[in-house]
């Protein structure tokens, strides 16, 4: 028999709630735990992501279970970040919809205090709080919770992870000793164990999936590039999914706004969240990325924690973390709610160990991928705006007005030649940036003995194939820059960075040639000296560029291996 949310034994004050907000059938979590709430004696340990359906798991049966005659707190909820305690409390107060008399007060820092106690004074039922604030109302005597009989603790191990454990002790023990106490966890480690035998009775242990496993729904794939093209190979992942919506985790809070930095610079909808930022800061970012005005947040692993956001298409690690429960959040995010979610890993070859030991943890294989080609993403961009073009709404009214001088002023063009205009318009900059760029995948396979006899058969050739380049077309010169494809510089960024360090004239680029280390162009004659002077000590992504002339016997692969040897070092 399929199971509905009525023979669960809810009231129809809260079926209704739930109705209207679209519910359908019990998640496995809340078959599993709303019953037991309602009807067992023992406490609850649940094991299960975020995403699968915990605050109605735990939230509709303390609703059911609160005396609306009774104004004082008798259910406490625990959220370990400010987001995740209003998203809860939003949660319930949609639940209660219908529940006449039932109040539920957010508490939480980084909000006014006298707000909360003139809340506190009128009377609540039903607090949901940060462990911080929450004890600096208990010590302030405005907060009594002697009349508690539910308390969670949600996302149990990320509290314990942030350092909340002594606040816990601290307010457990202002609560009854015979409350009925809900864990619900992501992961089971060694902590959260310790405060399930030190403050539950005999709980009763309800697992969704297994534990420390990642959400079912999510695919885990890595691609493994040298260091220094991990952003490139970023771009690339974003590139190749034109309605990519993803959280990037990075390890620190200076990689973070890098990244974020770099991604705007490029023309990302993009914007960084970690603590360095207000709290002012973070709810408009978070805003923002709720309303879909950014597609890309990029974030530490403390400040996303307690963020919840639908419908994320993809969550990229940026680097790995050292803890795999904090790798199993991360993935977690994606694939919820029986929606397929993908996990990338972008790492370089000394992070294969640390991938190996997170698939051992989770049970799940991650698939290697190439990095996408830029053949592969111009085709995806171009199929992905066909479908737009196919799928836009069309005002005939509005538009048939403006259609008679359109149409003459394009009237010389084919459909061909138009269709291809339409294209060029949307694709000009990403063909140009992609244009010649190489392929960034790792390849850790030395060459054979036999391909190490064809390089040396082809060394002569070789040679005089780089004198050609160093040598100009007539009229024009050539220029050498210190930057290249191993740098992630193309021609777009050649271009970019001449018309901003060269403002007035614009200079009139000929053949350019991209090589790892280097790149060679030719410019007029005349215009020579202005670039040669405008490209010395400009940026690049924090490389400083080096420019010269070109002189046609100068070995610049061979210079250039030497100033990268001579860095590194």
């Amino acid at each position: 028999m399929t199971q509905t949310f009525e023979n669960l034994g809810l009231r129809d004050d809260l079926l209704l709630a739930i109705t209207e907000m679209g519910f359908e059938t019990p998640m496995p979590v809340q078959a599993q735990v709303i019953p037991e709430l309602l009807n067992g004696d023992r406490d609850v340990v649940a094991l299960a992501q975020t995403g699968t359906g915990k605050t109605a798991a735990f939230g509709l049966p303390m609703i059911q279970r609160i005396d609306v005659g009774f104004n004082e707190p008798q259910a406490l909820v625990l959220a370990p970040t400010r987001e995740l305690c209003l998203q809860i409390a939003g949660d319930l107060a949609d639940f209660s919809k219908y529940s006449d008399g039932i109040t539920v007060l957010p508490v939480y820092g980084g909000s006014s205090i006298e707000s909360q106690i003139k809340a506190l004074r009128r009377g609540v039922q039903i607090i949901v709080a940060t462990p911080g604030r929450l004890i600096d109302l208990i010590n302030r005597g405005v907060v009594n919770l002697q009349s508690v009989h539910t308390v969670v603790l949600d996302e149990a191990d990320e509290m314990l992870n942030m350092g909340f454990v002594d606040s816990i002790n601290d307010i457990l023990s202002h609560v009854p000793d015979d409350r009925k106490m809900l864990l619900f966890s992501a992961t089971m480690p060694k902590e959260v164990e310790r405060i399930a035998r030190q403050y539950m009775h005999d709980p009763v242990e309800y697992v969704v999936g297994a534990k420390n496993e990642g959400a079912a729904n999510v695919r885990h794939i890595y691609y493994m590039v040298n260091a220094r093209d991990k952003y490139l190979a970023l771009k690339r992942v974003a590139d190749d999914n034109p309605n990519i919506y993803a959280i990037i985790f990075c390890r620190t809070r200076r990689d973070t706004q890098e990244i974020a930095d770099k991604l705007i610079q490029d023309g990302y909808n993009a914007d960084a969240l970690h603590g360095d930022l207000s709290q002012q800061q973070r709810d408009i970012v978070m805003k923002k990325f709720r309303d879909r005005v950014l597609s890309i947040l990029v974030a530490t692993d403390v400040a996303a924690r307690g963020l919840d956001v639908n419908d994320l298409t993809h969550v990229i690690n940026y680097g790995l973390p050292d803890d795999t429960a904090v790798y199993t959040h991360r993935s977690g995010r994606t694939g919820r709610a029986g929606k397929s979610g993908v996990s990338v890993a972008i790492i370089h070859s000394r992070e294969k160990g640390k991938l190996r030991e997170i698939e051992r943890i989770i049970g799940k294989k991650f698939e290697r991928k190439e990095v996408p080609t830029p053949q592969h993403i111009i085709e995806k961009q171009l199929y992905n705006l066909a479908d737009r073009i196919e799928k836009v709404k069309v005002d005939d009214t509005e538009i048939e007005k403006y259609l008679p001088g359109v149409s003459r002023k394009l009237s010389w063009l084919s459909g061909e030649d138009l269709l291809k205009r339409v294209l060029a318009l949307e694709f000009n900059r990403l063909l140009d940036y992609y244009k010649d760029a190489p392929n960034i995948d790792f390849i850790d396979e030395k060459p054979s003995r036999e391909g190490r006899k064809g390089k040396k058969r082809d060394s002569a050739q070789h040679n005089e194939k780089n004198k050609d380049r160093r040598t100009a077309e007539r009229g024009m010169s050539r220029i050498y820059v210190n930057a290249g494809k191993g740098d992630g510089f193309y021609a777009g960024n050649l271009i970019d960075i001449l018309n901003k360090q060269l403002p007035g004239k614009r200079v009139n680029v000929g053949r350019i040639d991209l090589m790892p280390g280097y790149s060679l162009f030719d410019v007029p004659k005349s215009d020579a000296h202005r670039v040669v002077s405008g490209l010395k000590g400009a940026d690049f992504l924090g490389k400083r560029l080096y420019s010269e002339e070109a002189d046609p016997e100068k070995d610049y692969a061979h210079a250039s291996g030497r100033k990268s040897k001579n860095k590194d070092r």
